[in-house]
Order: C-alpha cells, then structure tokens, then sequence
C-alpha cells in the first residue's frame, strides 16, 4: 500500500475526485448546465435571428428584382414611344418639307410666268411705240395738210358714232 501513496497517479486521482466533490458540492455543475443551457438559447436565438434576416433579405432581394424588371419594362416602352414619336416627327417634317417645296416651286413658276408677261408686255409696248414712231414719220414725211384734217375728221365722225 505505501507503492500506492508513492505512486503520483494515486495522488492526481485523489486531487481529482477532491476537486469534484467540492465541485459538486458547491453546484458548479448546474452551474455549468445553465449557462451552457443559456449559451444555448442564445445561439437559438441568434439562428432565429439570422433565419430572420435570411428571409427578409430574400424577400428585399425578390423585391428589387421584381422593380428591375418593371424598370427595365418601362425604360423600353419610353424607348419605343420615343422611337414612333421620332419617327411620327420626321414623317411630319418630311411632309411640311415638300409642301414647302411645292409652295416655293409654284411661287417660283408664278413668278417666272409673270416675269415673261411682263417681258412680254414690255416687248410689246416697245413693238407698239416703235411702230407708232415709225408710222409718225412716214405720215409727216408723205402725208399733207389737207389729208390729215381729212383723216382728223374721219376719225372723229367714227368716235362720235361709237360713243353714242
């Protein structure tokens, strides 16, 4: 028996089993349960919490892409009225363009008419004093005295005829 008191492992066992006794005896064994019980709950409730998060952040993520989308829908509807209003105005423009045209072609042509009846006219005019001019000279150079009253009175006589 004394190669047991000799012995360091009898001692570490009876060192042992005094350090649970007074373990023990103190409660540190319910100690020790309840906080493990409490550290327990605590991580429950801290995967509650994360379980939580997880699903509202799901739900947000959902959320957004459901708005992307609707984005995404909208910014191409604005692009294809955009598209037809462009093109609706180019339509527009193109039409009030050759109206334009038209108008400024047909002014044109008026003009133009106008400017040959004028030159026309002057043409004319000018013919008509030329030949006045001309049968001016060729009365004074053969005509004479007696023949003109004759012709001045012919003429009156056939003015008083047509007024009256």
């Amino acid at each position: 028996m004394d190669a047991y008191f000799a012995d360091s492992t009898f001692w570490v066992g009876i060192g042992l089993l005094i350090f649970l006794a007074i373990a023990i005896f103190t409660g540190a064994p319910g100690t020790v349960a309840r906080m493990l019980d409490e550290r327990a709950a605590g991580i429950k409730a801290e995967l509650e919490e994360a379980r939580r998060l997880r699903e509202e952040a799901q739900e947000l993520l959902s959320q957004y892409q459901r708005r992307q989308r609707e984005a995404q829908t909208e910014a191409q509807e604005i692009v294809a009225e955009a598209k037809a209003e462009a093109e609706r105005l180019a339509h527009e423009t193109r039409l009030q363009l050759e109206q334009l045209i038209a108008r400024r072609t047909e002014q044109a042509e008026s003009k133009i008419a106008q400017a040959e009846a004028q030159a026309a006219a002057d043409v004319r005019a000018a013919a008509t004093q030329a030949a006045v001019m001309a049968a001016e000279t060729l009365i004074r150079d053969r005509m004479t005295p007696g023949q003109a009253e004759k012709i001045a009175d012919t003429a009156i006589a056939e003015l008083r005829g047509k007024l009256n």
